[in-house]
């Protein structure tokens, strides 16, 4: 065992503290991280204030890990000490049901296990990457390409394979339109992908306060949802909506942008049911859906991607004792646009 500091909320609702957690000894498989950075995804807040139902506390959050090996088990072959490598919302499945043998253990039928605020096949909690190491086995880890720093690399873990995920499946690409949903974390990631997989890429956010960004990011047009004339202007016009906001939509009048056929998909998880006339979904012939992260091979291929097109996440340094005040920002959208935690400072 090894005891290493860590920022953990004691409590639901409870601000987040400075506090010491057990990392378990290097088993055959496993790899010893020094954890250099780590992204806050506002997954971390639904979860620490209970917002997605009863969670395991104290809770250390945090699945946007990048950070260098420094230990390795006798039986690991894919990494070395010293290899720059992520580790994202999954640190183990059962590895035997079919989802996992297609390389889909995010929607593992034996039960994933996550990165915090989960059980591990030991029976222990996990604990997340708002601290100084973690201990993962070797096949729940990715290899950080060297053309992406690490810094920059960190929000890849979640929110680029979350919007990379059903870009990829839904076929964004050449003569393609895609709309994303959201210019905050997620949004700007998904238009950087959606942009250079070859889409032309329509952003529709509430306001138009970050429309340079936007264009900046590679978007071709952006719109204020706020406007009722977006919706009018731009009826039958998507091939593929990417949503990542988590407020509840109005879904009838975003499925009326999509052309027949098209398919409007949620990586934003709203934490209130949302209501639906089915009429929007079959006049014409249209598909709401839903996408949660990739697997492990599936986010290594995002990651090479990535720096092979020198994608890395907007960002914004701050020191572990800011974390409190981070929180605060994210539910205000008062960030461009992913908080990153330069762990030395834990």
């Amino acid at each position: 065992m090894t005891t290493v500091a860590a920022y953990a909320a004691p409590a639901a609702k409870a601000p987040l503290e400075r506090t010491t957690i057990e990392r378990r000894a290097v088993r055959e498989h496993d790899v010893l991280i020094d954890i250099k950075f780590a992204g806050i995804c506002h997954s971390d807040i639904h979860q620490a204030r209970e917002g997605w139902g009863e969670a395991i506390f104290p809770m250390v959050p945090g699945h946007e890990i990048a950070g260098v090996v420094s230990e390795v088990g006798p039986g690991v072959t894919k990494y070395q000490v010293g290899d720059r490598v992520g580790v994202g919302c999954l640190v183990d499945s059962c590895r035997e049901c079919d989802n996992c043998k297609a390389g889909a253990e995010q929607h593992c039928t034996g039960g994933s296990v996550g990165t915090y605020n989960a059980v591990g096949k030991d029976g222990e909690p996990t604990y997340g990457g708002y601290s100084e190491k973690v201990v993962v086995d070797e096949n729940f880890v990715v290899r950080i390409p060297d053309g992406l720093s690490l810094d920059v690399a960190a929000p890849l873990l979640c929110a680029g394979i979350t919007t990379y995920s059903p870009l990829k499946h839904w076929g964004a690409g050449p003569g393609k339109k895609v709309a994303v949903i959201g210019l905050g974390g997620l949004g700007h990631m998904g238009v950087k992908i959606a942009h250079a997989l070859g889409a032309e890429v329509t952003v529709l956010s509430q306001s138009l306060r970050k429309k340079d960004d936007g264009l900046k990011l590679g978007a071709d047009h952006y719109y204020a949802t706020s406007d009722p004339k977006t919706f009018e202007e731009l009826a039958g016009s998507f091939d593929l909506i990417v949503s990542t906001v988590s407020a509840p939509l109005d879904f009838g009048a975003y499925l009326s942008l999509l052309r027949t056929g098209g398919a409007l998909v949620n990586v934003g998880a709203p934490e209130e049911p949302v209501a639906l006339n089915l009429f929007s979904l079959i006049g014409g012939n249209k598909t709401l859906a839903g996408s949660m992260i990739g697997g492990i091979a599936e986010t290594q291929e995002m990651l090479d991607f990535c720096a092979e097109h020198g994608l890395g996440a907007e960002i914004e340094l701050i020191d572990a004792d800011r974390i409190n005040e981070a929180y605060e920002r994210v539910l205000s959208s008062d960030v461009r646009y992913r908080f990153v935690i330069d762990t030395a400072t834990i």
